[in-house]
This record gives structure tokens, sequence and C-alpha cells, in this order.
């Protein structure tokens, strides 16, 4: 027989404990504070060119250690001083706190080491909740995250070997980095992505031959990119492929480009123009021809490309962790992204930011597509990383971001643990204010 009492109370503590999940984790939050801030290098940092790989760590008085990645020394001290002796699960008021806690508004480099910070706190607060940081974002939303590859390197071509910079930080740094161009090359290089399991094969728009002296011809390279395209969409056959113009081409010259390589379908064309001209170009070249835009792997915060989402100026947006300012902005642009229906393709940044985005775009509601090109190498100095498997990323269970560092492998090179007098104001109920 049934107890009908007994049957009502736990009924109505089931309902209770899923109408408030969020409210239990916080509830079972300990009493925390943030007592140092440290800066390591690894062995795989690509010097090549300014994006940083550095990581970055923040330690509590619990005993919890925060991991993220992105920044400088100079500017990861900086941002310390208003972090140091606050509670770590204040996250939004401390990423507001840090974006306000000085004279001038932060810029892209500023924007990107708080997002690096920003990362770690999103740890610290998992690992304390037991939770996966897709978790405490309100759950997952996909099953997996579908992948791309950057020219493609099939297994038993990977010569970088285990913990090595990524083909595509190789190719953006270089321009090209060296792909074979022949058409039957880029052919098998493209078909290769697509057995493996990755949703689209990616180029850059240095396919075309080589570049002799780094002198780039854009008028004449604009016919030599699209044969090569022809020839990477007999490769793909059904599946997909893209392309990243990286602003290398002027107005004219990116439209001709575009034109010429409509009929050959790609998934996006990236950064078709300057960066600095993006935001009077991008929307006129959305009128003139019917390949889908993306741009942004060099933006900061959403009010650099919000009204190209709004107007749906771009179909894809290239916002990645921790350029934008870390999860914490990460959620709202989805949220921008989402009232557009503008998909989300982040770009590569390092392998804590890649784990940090695997938890953030599998609560994503739209079209997303991530960039990955460890394999079955992923970086010695992280003995728990991703899942990957047949170009898929996989979430996990692991607390925070699922990510543990070897230390004994990584140099450090920044240690800070000094507060400094707040220049923000609060108003009178308690939210904050610039000063």
């Amino acid at each position: 027989m049934i107890n009908r009492r007994s049957l009502l109370k736990a009924l109505a503590a089931g309902a209770g404990a899923a109408l408030f999940p969020a409210t239990r984790a916080e509830a079972a939050l300990p009493k925390a504070k943030i007592t140092r801030v440290k800066c390591w290098s690894h062995p795989s940092m690509n010097r090549s060119f300014n994006q940083s790989a550095m990581l970055v760590t923040v330690e509590t008085d619990i005993g919890i250690t925060g991991i993220g990645e992105g920044g400088s020394p100079d500017l990861i001290q900086d941002l310390a001083g208003s972090l140091i002796g606050k509670s770590p699960f204040d996250i939004e008021r401390i990423w507001h706190h840090m974006y306000m806690d000085r004279f001038y508004p932060p810029g892209r480099e500023k924007v990107h080491a708080q997002g690096a910070l920003d990362m770690a706190l999103w740890d610290i607060k998992g690992k304390a909740a037991q939770l996966p940081v897709y978790d405490l974002l309100h759950g997952a939303t996909r099953n997996h995250v579908e992948c791309y590859a950057t020219t493609f390197r099939p297994a038993g071509a990977a010569a970088a070997g285990r913990g090595a910079a990524p083909p595509a930080a190789q190719t953006q740094a270089g321009g090209g980095g060296g792909i074979a161009n022949s058409g039957a090359a880029l052919r098998e290089r493209a078909r290769a992505a697509m057995e493996a399991g990755y949703r689209v094969f990616r180029v850059d728009a240095s396919i075309g031959g080589a570049i002799p002296d780094n002198v780039f011809n854009t008028h004449e390279r604009v016919r030599l990119v699209a044969a090569a395209c022809k020839e990477i969409r007999a490769g793909v056959g059904e599946g997909d492929w893209m392309i990243d113009f990286h602003q290398k081409f002027d107005f004219a010259d990116a439209l001709r480009c575009c034109k010429l390589i409509e009929d050959y379908e790609p998934y996006l064309v990236e950064d078709p123009v300057r960066d600095e001209q993006a935001l009077e170009e991008i929307p006129k070249l959305r009128t003139m021809t019917t390949c889908p835009l993306s741009h942004g792997e060099e933006w900061g915060q959403r009010w650099d490309f919000h009204r190209l989402i709004y107007n749906k100026d771009i179909d894809y947006i290239r916002a990645t962790l921790p350029n934008v300012g870390g999860i914490t902005e990460m959620a709202k642009i989805m949220a921008l992204c989402e009232t557009s229906a503008v998909g989300i393709v982040p770009h590569f940044t390092g392998p804590v930011a890649t784990a940090a985005l695997v938890h953030v775009m599998s609560t994503f509601s739209g079209s997303a597509l991530m960039e990955y090109n460890y394999g079955d190498n992923p970086p010695v100095y992280l003995p728990d990383f991703l899942t990957f498997k047949s170009g898929k990323l996989y979430r996990n269970e692991r607390y925070g971001l699922g990510v543990t560092a070897d230390f004994k492998a990584l140099t450090q090179i920044g240690d800070y643990d000094q507060a400094r007098p707040s220049n923000v104001y609060s108003r009178p109920d308690g939210s904050l204010t610039h000063w």
C-alpha cells in the first residue's frame, strides 16, 4: 500500500530540487577568499605571433585552485589586484569590478587577460559546487560539439608530435602553414577530413599558390583562390568546407572572391575584410553575395559587434575565449546570437580555452562549430584534458573545466598576492558603478 502522505512529501521535495537546482548549489558553496594569482608558460606556447597561450591560476583559502588561459604577466598583475581578498564565487560582480577598476576602459589585450581570470573563477566554482561548468550554465543542449580542421593533417602526417602547437597556430602565424597547394593535394586533404569525421575542412586564402617574399597581390590572387576552392569542393563531396580570407582583401577583391566561390557553397567566409572596416563594409557585402559571412576572431567586448548580430549582417561570429572577457561575457554573447539566429564558430586560442569553450558551446542552442587540431596528441602538460573522437568534442563529467595541469612541466612567470584600493563606487543598492 502506498503511503499518500509520504508520496506527497517525496514529490514536493523532488519538485523543489528541480525548480531550484542553482539555489541549492549556491547554498552549498563554502565561504572562500582569493589569495593568489599566478602566471605560467608552457613548452608549446606559440610565440610566432601575439596571441597569448599563457596559463593562469587563481588560488583560494579553501584549497581550490582554478585554471584559465590568456593575458600577459603585466596585465594579469594589474587585474589580480581587483581579485585578491574577494569571494571567488561572486563572478559577475568581480567581472564588472575588473572592467571598471581603472580610469580608462580596458582595451582588447586587457579584456583578454580578464577573460583568463574569469575562466579560472568558473573553474573554482564548478569544483566547489562539484559540478561541471556546463551544469552551472543551466545544462547542455547538444550531445557533442562538431569540429573543423584547419588544412587537416592525417594522423600519420603529424610532424609536430605530442604537446606541440597545433597546425592551426602554425597556419595562422605563417599565412598558409606550408599546405600543399596542388589541386590533387587539396582534394585529398579535404576528403581525408571528411572521412575522419570532421564537419568542415578549413583553409586560409593563401591556398592559391606560393607567396614569394610575402608579397600578396590581392587582385591576381582572387582567381587562384577560386580555382583552389573548386578543388576543395570536389574533395569534400557532400561535406562542408570554409575559407578564412584573414583580412587579406580590400572590399572590392573580397566581393570578387565571394562571387567566384558562391557555386562551391562554402560553409562560411571568415574575416572577409579588414577589422577596422568591418562594421561598415560587412553590411554592404552581405547584400552582394550569397556566401555565409563570419567575422570577429580578434574582437573583444560585445559592444564591438552587437549591431552586426542584431541586423544579421553576419551568419556566424568568431567570438571566443578568453578574447571576449571570459565565460561571463560569452554567455551574454550567446544570448545575442540566439536572438538573431546567428551561429558561433569560436577562434582557437589554446587548449584550456578550448576546454572551456566545450562547456560553453554545449549550452548554446544555436549552430556551433569549433576548431580542433590536436587529434590524439593532447598537450603533455594537461594530463586531464578533452574527449575527442571522430572529429567531435565531447564534454565530460569532471568538476569545473575538467582540466588539470602538470605544473612540473610549466614555468612560473608571475606571482601576485596583493590587493589594491578599489576605484569602483557602489550604488545605494550595492551594485557597482564607475568612480
